[in-house]
């Protein structure tokens, strides 16, 4: 019973102390997000106070730290600079309606369709961009900042080996947080990027007109917002997966995301997602309960509320130290020996989509690599062969194996039949090939008309009833023959 009760309080020691090692990390990088979306530094802390408690809450995994995200700041840039930060407002309300519908409908499943090379590059490139966004803070700094972030990295590095009882950044934080203040280190702090004092978040609606025009503009940011935020977060679940071992649930997810930009909109708080490098923090520092989540979202509001001016006091040395070893420990290392045994069409996703996420935008190089995954995948099953024989009746025999779909109907039209030179009746046999959509369905029909054009006779052996309920000339004019079999045919790709 005693051995319970200490792991009990363990246990919750480690996610009360990750929660406040990831709090203080997700500071700077909210402030710095809301000034980016042209908000007031405080509407960033408020959205990690508040997404962040309820997708802790009501979310698909522990462990997760949600907050406003740079990747869906840069979405709402032009709308809060045309139209003013109450639009974005609006625009995030919508965007969590949209994640709550995408939550009921299950499409948080489809997360599983992206491959494992574009996850690759999604984490590479996020680890290069948590990287290269610290680099601003290096500007007009003297040696104390530079001494700060290598005795903090070197901490990070050191530290677990000796002891885990407290998570090494917040040894770093502390220590070097009244170091550098003992001995006056000059050096940029949390308060040099804005006020983050204020009290607690109030309720108020939009002040924008509800009109069809206002629609018009808000809503198109709406489904992108929506669209970023979910991709982000059900990677950095994904990864999250990877990492422990246990599976979350990406539609439980999506619904919690949703409520939580939705309930933003309403609190003067912006729209934000999973981070994956608070994520990370708060897992390498004992966080894998809820309870880690919680606290995280807990201790920002109660850094606004009652200590703001201690915690402004924070050299960014020690941050951007922290956030260094995050980028070092996210960068999927595994990735760049595996590339000697990858395919030339993995490496390319891998590649395309770390450089795509780096230079442009994480949807758009999530999507692409998808998109590039499906043509090499649908490029490599376009095989469909066909090998025959003359029946001693004089009836020759053609045997196909493979799919017949849109990737492979031009070489099942032009190239696998000798339609001239073929005896008068011809036999396909579909025993081993499968009619997989409504471009093998015409593909058999453009061949019917090909053999009914030189006066042949076609016979079609082992077609299931939908398929040959979709064809519409071989329908009229082909036999079928022997036993059929039972598939269904897709219609609409």
């Amino acid at each position: 019973m005693l051995f319970g009760d200490f792991m009990q309080i363990k246990y919750y020691k480690n996610e009360i102390l990750a929660g406040l090692i990831s709090s203080i990390a997700i500071i700077p990088e909210v402030t710095g997000f809301a000034l980016v979306a042209k908000f007031d530094p405080i509407a960033g802390l408020y959205t990690a106070f508040i997404l962040g408690l309820i997708a802790a809450l009501l979310g698909g995994r522990a462990g997760l730290i949600s907050a406003a995200a740079g990747s869906m700041a840069v979405v709402v840039v032009s709308l809060s600079l045309s139209h003013g930060t109450e639009y974005v407002l609006l625009a995030g309300i919508f965007a969590g309606l949209l994640q709550i519908l995408f939550g009921v409908l299950k499409f948080g499943k489809y997360i599983r369709m992206i491959p494992q090379t574009a996850i690759f590059g999604f984490v590479n490139g996020l680890a290069i961009v948590i990287f290269s966004s610290q680099l601003q803070f290096f500007s007009n700094e003297g040696m104390g900042f530079y001494i700060l972030v290598g005795l903090t990295m070197l901490i990070m590095f050191v530290f677990p080996k000796l002891s885990r009882a407290i998570p090494a950044g917040l040894v770093a934080i502390v220590f070097l947080g009244i170091g550098a203040y003992y001995f006056g280190i000059e050096t940029k702090t949390i308060a040099d990027l804005g006020d983050i004092k204020g009290g607690l978040p109030h309720f108020s609606l939009p002040s924008v007109p509800l009109s069809l025009e206002t629609l018009k503009i808000v809503l198109p940011y709406s489904l992108i917002l929506a669209l970023v935020g979910l991709i982000e977060s059900l990677l950095t679940l994904s990864v999250m997966d990877e990492m422990q071992k246990t599976r979350g649930n990406s539609n439980k997810e999506c619904v919690a995301q949703g409520i939580g930009n939705g309930v933003c909109g309403f609190f003067g708080a912006m729209s934000g997602c999973v981070m994956i490098g608070q994520t990370i923090i708060n897992a390498t520092s004992g966080g894998r309960g809820r309870l880690s989540s919680v606290m995280s979202a807990v201790f920002v509001l109660l850094f606004v509320v009652s200590i703001p001016e201690i915690i402004g006091k924070i050299p960014m040395g020690v941050l951007v130290g922290i956030m260094f070893v995050v980028a070092l420990r996210t960068f999927e290392w595994a990735s760049i020996s595996r590339l000697k045994s990858m395919k030339k069409s993995d490496i390319v996703v891998l590649v395309l989509v770390t450089l795509v996420t780096v230079f442009f935008d994480l949807a758009v190089a999530v999507i692409m690599g998808v998109i590039i995954s499906a043509l090499v995948f649908a490029y490599q099953q376009a095989k469909i062969q066909a090998s025959s024989f003359i029946q001693e009746d004089g009836i020759k025999v053609y045997r196909l194996q493979g799919p017949l779909f849109f990737g492979s109907s031009a070489s099942f039209i032009y190239d696998l039949f000798d339609v001239a030179k073929d005896p008068q009746e011809v036999v396909i046999d579909f025993s081993n090939a499968r009619v997989m959509d409504s471009s093998g369905v015409d593909a058999i029909d453009k061949l019917t008309k090909r053999y009914l054009d030189v006066g042949k006779k076609l016979k079609l052996r082992h077609l299931s009833d939908d398929c040959k309920n979709a064809l519409q000339l071989a329908k009229q004019y082909c036999v079928y023959e022997l036993d059929d079999p039972d598939y269904k045919v897709a219609r609409n790709l």
